[in-house]
């Protein structure tokens, strides 16, 4: 389970190591977005030679972003070593998944990026998929296409994805980036709003985002109080009752138990 998670031009090199150690648990090195078309070669090359030459140390899982069906992009990343994960934008079906698998592997992470309307639909089959590892919204592309930003039709969005990852034993998904930077208190705000919505850790753009979202999904003292109360309770199965007077049963084990996860997530700060 991650929490936080850091993306990185794949065409600075000079920011690679910076981003490892600003204390996200996932570090995306992008090939897509944040690289211009004239550096896209650079960049696959920059970033294939930085992680062929660095020492996994088992502290930070590092992605890399390709760009929609590039198979030279692909090709690269299956000379990498297997704990670097794939993610792949604008997947619209299952059989994008299908063709990643088949160059990169099957025992590498692969995160599909839901991205279009198309991809919207299709989400249940790609969820489904036995190669995928995660699932995730790209919500700036996917406003784009859809032509609205409005969190009445994003909301839907987001609740019916985390729906579909929890019905393919998928872990929550992570929501998307946040990219008002100056606005600390707005992503806090936001944040701790996805966790209610049943997301389970943020990507960020900048370092500064990460102790934000790190503690919008740390669970209070409260929260932790009542989780071990509930398995306590509820370990033989049947109906107990905790401390508060609250009733609680077997039902209530799977937030009491997720509850607890968030607080044993390996949360690394800067």
């Amino acid at each position: 389970m991650f929490v936080t998670a850091l993306y990185v031009p794949g065409d600075r090199p000079d920011r690679f190591d910076k981003a490892v150690a600003a204390g996200a648990q996932l570090v995306i090195v992008d090939l897509e977005d944040a690289v211009s078309a004239d550096r896209k070669a650079m960049a696959r090359q920059a970033v294939t030679t930085w992680l062929a030459d660095r020492p996994d140390d088992g502290r930070v899982r590092i992605d890399v972003r390709v760009n929609a069906d590039d198979g030279d992009d692909l090709t690269a990343v299956a000379r990498l070593p297997e704990a670097i994960g794939v993610r792949l934008p604008k997947v619209e079906s299952a059989s994008t998944v299908d063709e990643a698998a088949a160059i990169v592997g099957t025992a590498r992470p692969i995160v599909a990026l839901i991205e279009t309307a198309v991809g919207v639909e299709a989400m249940a089959a790609v969820a489904s998929h036995p190669a995928l590892a995660e699932i995730t919204l790209g919500e700036a592309d996917l406003a784009s296409d859809l032509g609205t930003g409005d969190d009445a039709v994003l909301d839907w969005v987001r609740a019916r994805l985390v729906v579909v990852a929890r019905a393919a034993a998928l872990p929550p998904p992570m929501m998307s980036v946040y990219p008002a930077l100056a606005d600390l208190e707005g992503l806090r705000t936001d944040t701790e709003r996805g966790r209610r919505m049943g997301f389970v850790g943020r990507t960020a753009v900048h370092p500064s985002q990460l102790p934000v979202i790190a503690a919008a999904f740390t669970p209070a003292a409260a929260e932790v109080d009542w989780a071990s109360a509930v398995l306590a309770a509820t370990e033989d199965g049947g109906v107990g009752r905790i401390a508060s007077g609250e009733m609680v049963d077997a039902a209530m084990r799977g937030r009491a138990q997720r509850i607890l996860a968030l607080v044993t997530a390996n949360v690394r700060q800067p």
